[in-house]
Parts: structure tokens; C-alpha cells; sequence
């Protein structure tokens, strides 16, 4: 029996993966390599679905499904990950990253454009610039390099957002910079994770289970990304649904989570 706070053998083999996060391989159940940080992608797969599927009885322009439906598929792909730590279930984790940012940052650079118009020039650059990347990806293996690039993206979501509440709508400043301290504060515990990992692990064989589980600080940075990142598709939508005249409102379904209802805009007689 391996000691505890030890990575365990499970279902899914050795690992081929070229990460392997701080949680305990197989610790909890001989099936999921890494429980919790499988767990906490469900953050990422329902609630985007049920986002997706308002787009459309709002009949809403279909780039904002497509960012709904692009975190589902993220969540699916780290899901599978971190389920098995298998290399090619790393690929479907992370060149969808790259993906849905290029969406997010379609939606973003498109707010302010008559409806239903297509930019085929940015859908171009967009394209090319996720063909780049997942070639030269699939090629050098080097996570870094990932990183960098999503970090790229992230960064142009940013300014981007600062710029609308800064000089177009001032009044979204609140939901623009929750979305992005959400983020931070899972990117800063993403780091934590990484450079403390055996802090943590010894941490927790001295603390009860229940107790550790709050340390798993990779499955915290999914919910609070994920978190970030549906609040990041409302900025967005809130955004082009003003421009277009709608009627957007931010409410909260049971008291907890934010989902945006849109109303057409009011016809003049």
C-alpha cells in the first residue's frame, strides 16, 4: 500500500502526460488519477450549457453560443485529463484554451458591429494564429509555450475589457472587473500550487481529508476560472446586447448564480 500523501497506480496506466499536478494520483477512487481536479471541471460544463441554450431562445447572434459551448468543451477535455493523465487527453485540455479565447476575443473586438455581420479578416487571423500554435504545440511538447501563448490571449481579453469600461460603458466596471479578479485570484493560486506542491502534500497527510480537499488549489483555479470565464461571456454579452439596444439585466438564479436575461428592444410607434 502506498503511504499517504503518495501518488497511487490506478486504471489508467503510467502517466504520459507532461504535467502531472500536486493532488495525489489515485488517491481517492482507483479510476480518477486526480479526483478533485476532475470534480471541480464541472464548473466549466453545466453552467455553460445552460448559458448556450438561453443564447439561443434569446435568439442572440451565435458566436455567443459558441463561447458557452467553447468552456464546456474545455471543461470535457480537462475532465478527461486530469481523469487520466494521458497525453492525448492533455491536448483536448489545452489547445481548446486556445480556441475559446480566440472566440472570446472575436465576441470582444466585435461588440460594437451592425447584427449579424462577420468579420472574415479577424476570423482569419484568429484561425491561422490557432493553426500556429497547435502545429508548433503537437511539435515541441513544451507547456510553457502553451502557456505563453494563452496568457497572449488572456491579455488582449483584458485590455480589451478595460477599454470598454473605461470609455464606453463606465457602468460595467463591476461585473468587467469581477470577472477578471475571479481570474486573477485562480491564476494566483494556480502559481501557489505549483511552486508549494510538496508543502501542501505534507500539509495534508497531517489534517483530516475533509480538511485537505480546501488545499487542492489546481481544482480551485478551475472553478474560479471557470467562474471567471462565464462572467467574462455576460461582460461580453451585456456589451454587444447595449449596442444593439436590447435590454440586458444581470439576475441571480436562487440567490447565488449570475445569468443575464435580454429583452428585444422596445419598438416605436
Amino acid at each position: 500500500m502506498a503511504p499517504l500523501g503518495a501518488d497511487r497506480e490506478g486504471y489508467w496506466g503510467p502517466t504520459t502526460s507532461t504535467l502531472d499536478w500536486c493532488e495525489e494520483n489515485y488517491a481517492v477512487s482507483f479510476y480518477v488519477a486526480e479526483f478533485w481536479n476532475t470534480l471541480s471541471n464541472l464548473i466549466m460544463i453545466l453552467p455553460p450549457i445552460c448559458g448556450a441554450i438561453q443564447t439561443v431562445r434569446d435568439g442572440l447572434e451565435k458566436r455567443y453560443t459558441a463561447s458557452y459551448l467553447a468552456i464546456t468543451v474545455v471543461g470535457l477535455g480537462s475532465w478527461c485529463f486530469h481523469m487520466t493523465l494521458q497525453y492525448e487527453m492533455q491536448l483536448l485540455d489545452e489547445l481548446p484554451m486556445i480556441y475559446s479565447c480566440c472566440i472570446f476575443v472575436y465576441c470582444m473586438f466585435e461588440s460594437f458591429k451592425a447584427k449579424n455581420t462577420v468579420n472574415y479578416h479577424l476570423i482569419f487571423i484568429l484561425m491561422l494564429f490557432s493553426l500556429i500554435v497547435t502545429t508548433v504545440y503537437l511539435k515541441v511538447k513544451e507547456p510553457v509555450f502553451h502557456q505563453v501563448m494563452y496568457g497572449l490571449l488572456v491579455f488582449t481579453l483584458v485590455l480589451r475589457s478595460i477599454y470598454i469600461v473605461t470609455w464606453v460603458y463606465p457602468w460595467l466596471r463591476g461585473l468587467g472587473y469581477t470577472s477578471l479578479g475571479i481570474f486573477l485570484m485562480g491564476f494566483f493560486l494556480w502559481n501557489v500550487d505549483n511552486i508549494f506542491c510538496e508543502s501542501l502534500r505534507s500539509f495534508r497527510t497531517k489534517v483530516p481529508p475533509f480538511v485537505g480537499v480546501f488545499t487542492q488549489l489546481h481544482a480551485w483555479w478551475h472553478i474560479l476560472t471557470g467562474l471567471g470565464s462565464y462572467l467574462h461571456i455576460l461582460f461580453s454579452l451585456y456589451t454587444r446586447t447595449l449596442y444593439l439596444r436590447y435590454r440586458p439585466k444581470v439576475k441571480f438564479l436562487f440567490g447565488i448564480w449570475p445569468v443575464i436575461l435580454v429583452e428585444p428592444p422596445k419598438k416605436h410607434l
